[in-house]
């Protein structure tokens, strides 16, 4: 019986969402086939909003908060979201139920079973632990990848996205320049040509009335005529543009050569006017986007020493100029919330400045210099706070240390007895998850993190990092989507559904076998919190090899798979085994201080992940490997001079 689906609304991603459903039903059901539709038996699908489908029913008056309720019975019934995104958030979340899995963006990444839509039965009612769902732009990124990530969000519960920059262009750049892939020629893109795919990502993202971040980076240069880009630098500054530049050692210069590294002169008035007039010249040219992140200059212990600036925090003047764009953007009329950021030297929190209207803002912890080695835990016993001491900051590591300075800056956000918007800003997948090969160490720590985000206060993650982080499994990403929407899941069923989707009758070996990757690699080590001459850790690394050789005939076994998505992921998983037995054989040379040969090995496993690019696509972003392996490296011989 194919039943018929009824959008109760013309706005686009309600009917965006009911084109979904047909189209992935008409993949699931064999009866539909051979099939017209039938609403003589009563039985239709109904998608809208809460206020017409269950009238009386009261949802947050957040935009920012969804909320779906699904009421299926025999195939038909109705899906019902707080918002247009949840209406689309609960077909995906239908789809759910009805077995699919959306695993990896890109081919052969959706689980997609045959079912009898006729008999499937959902109820579900159900808000999202968390306000804030998303990702942010990192890595190397192509169209293909932006879009494809894109289209992955909302199918796996998530709901915002952040274009860093203005446009993007360094992560586009990475990609299409190919700087460090011998194998591939330069297609590097002009800056109009990056523009025109962030065109194609915010209709994607409008579409699916995602949540829309949008810069950070780049307001102590960009209003000054200095472009920012990325973090390199420039040849040359505009004339009369270094007075406005924070004064180090009596010298007003870029800090490192670096506009996007450097801070301003924020205390002069003509600073903040400058900065706070961009920002709103922005939001009234770009009424898309849903949060503004005004951030200050990504270098650190560089604030000005000058007699304006010299005893006054950064973080006073900073809030100060929050207030002051709050003001402008009142008189515009302009809705835009404004993200501001706990980060580096903005970690200690002003002495004197207070926030006049909290409503507009939300507060973004950042702890950039945190351990992954061990999960915030809330409730726990909080260090004392070290002095401020101008430029002469050391940054804190542990995770104890890092909440011990959120709180001061939210005590800014509350109003009477309510807690202010926030959210973390993490980077778990921008880095680290290559020190943990087997992704399994790391899942623990992101899921207790995400479980612990309330407790401490936050509201949601927007997670900084790559886009691709898919190999050799889609465990790390399956954590942050299910564990935002649900901080009670529990660690042991996202794996059990992550491997048996993904691999099938052989999932729990594949865990066993990832668990004990994880184990080897000691992702303590890679972190650089134990000695890289290392006997211990050479031994571990001597266990690899033969424990991949064991599990080869696993791996043979399936790469036939009839289902195409587990097909591919056996696939993938025999190229991590090599990728694996390179990374194991460079490290091992590493920890047992051969560095000539660990320069040889480097060089064999950075040439095989370029070689492998094409396979890898969708799922592994071999630039940013690359930069952290070659770190490791460049540590060594530091060590060795030293």
């Amino acid at each position: 019986m194919n039943i018929p689906v009824k959008a109760l609304s013309q706005h686009p991603t309600i009917q965006f969402a009911a084109q979904e459903l047909v189209r992935y039903r008409h993949l699931m059901d064999d009866e539909i086939e051979n099939s017209s539709p039938d609403s003589s038996a009563g039985q239709t699908i109904r998608i809208g909003l809460m206020a017409d489908l269950l009238p009386g029913r009261t949802v947050s008056g957040n935009p920012f908060d969804d909320e779906i309720v699904l009421q299926i019975e025999r195939g038909g019934g109705i899906l019902a979201g707080a918002n247009p995104r949840s209406c689309l958030l609960a077909v995906y979340r239908l789809l759910r139920e009805a077995g699919c899995r959306f695993l990896r963006p890109g081919p052969a990444g959706e689980l997609i079973p045959k079912i009898n839509w006729s008999g499937l039965t959902v109820h579900i009612d159900e808000k999202p632990s968390y306000r804030h769902r998303g990702l942010c732009i990192e890595g190397a990124v192509s169209k293909e990848i932006f879009l494809g990530i894109l289209d992955w969000l909302p199918k796996n519960g998530m709901n915002a996205y952040f274009i860093q920059f203005r446009e993007a262009f360094t992560f586009f750049d990475r990609w299409y320049d190919h700087k460090h892939n011998p194998f591939v020629p330069s297609e590097a893109k002009s800056l109009e040509e990056v523009r025109a795919i962030i065109a194609e990502g915010t209709a994607a993202i409008s579409l699916r009335s995602l949540i829309y971040h949008a810069v950070g980076h780049g307001w102590t240069c960009e209003p000054f005529g200095i472009p920012g880009l990325s973090w390199e630098s420039v040849p040359e500054i505009p004339a009369g543009a270094a007075r406005y530049f924070a004064e180090l050692n009596g010298k007003r210069e870029l800090f490192g050569g670096v506009p996007l590294n450097t801070n301003l002169c924020y205390g002069n008035p003509q600073v903040s006017d400058i900065i706070v007039n961009s920002i709103v010249d922005y939001a009234a040219e770009h009424p898309e986007v849903d949060l503004i992140h005004f951030w200050l200059a990504d270098g650190v212990n560089n604030h000005c020493e000058c007699p304006l600036c010299r005893d006054t925090r950064p973080a006073d003047f900073y809030v100060a100029m929050l207030n002051e764009l709050d003001e402008h953007l009142t008189a515009h009329h302009l809705p835009h919330r404004i993200v501001f950021l706990i980060y580096v030297d903005l970690l200690w929190a002003p002495e004197h400045e207070r926030l006049n209207n909290p409503n507009r803002f939300v507060l973004m912890f950042a702890p950039i210099t945190r351990t992954y080695s061990q999960p915030f835990t809330p409730g726990s016993r909080l260090p004392a706070l070290p002095p401020y001491k101008r430029n002469h900051l050391t940054f804190p590591k542990s995770a104890g240390e890092n909440l011990a300075f959120l709180k001061p800056w939210q005590s800014l956000m509350t109003e009477g007895q309510k807690n202010g918007d926030s959210f973390d800003f993490d980077y778990h997948l921008m880095w680290d998850h290559y020190k943990d090969p087997g992704y399994e160490a790391l899942a623990a720590v992101l899921h207790a993190d995400l479980a612990n985000l309330a407790g401490m206060g936050l509201n949601g993650l927007i997670s900084c990092q790559v886009q691709r982080t898919f190999f050799p499994s889609p465990l790390l990403m399956a954590v942050m989507a299910q564990t935002l929407w649900n901080r009670q899941i529990s660690l042991d069923a996202i794996i059990r559904d992550v491997y048996d989707s993904a691999f099938g009758s052989d999932g729990g070996k594949v865990h066993a076998f990832l668990s004990q990757i994880s184990t080897l690699f000691h992702s303590a080590w890679l972190r650089l919190e134990e000695p890289l001459l290392n006997p211990e850790q050479a031994e571990r690394l001597t266990r690899i090899a033969p424990l991949a050789t064991s599990f080869a005939p696993i791996i043979q076994t399936h790469l036939a798979d009839p289902d195409p998505c587990r097909r591919q992921s056996w696939y993938l998983l025999s190229l991590y085994t090599d990728y694996m037995l390179l990374l194991a054989d460079f490290c091992h040379a590493v920890a047992s201080d051969q560095v000539e040969i660990a320069g040889k090995r480097l060089s064999a496993l950075k040439n095989w992940v370029f070689a492998h690019e094409p396979q890898l696509v969708y799922v592994f972003d071999s630039e940013i490997m690359v930069s952290v392996f070659d770190g490791l490296y460049q540590t060594m011989t530091n060590n060795r001079r030293s």
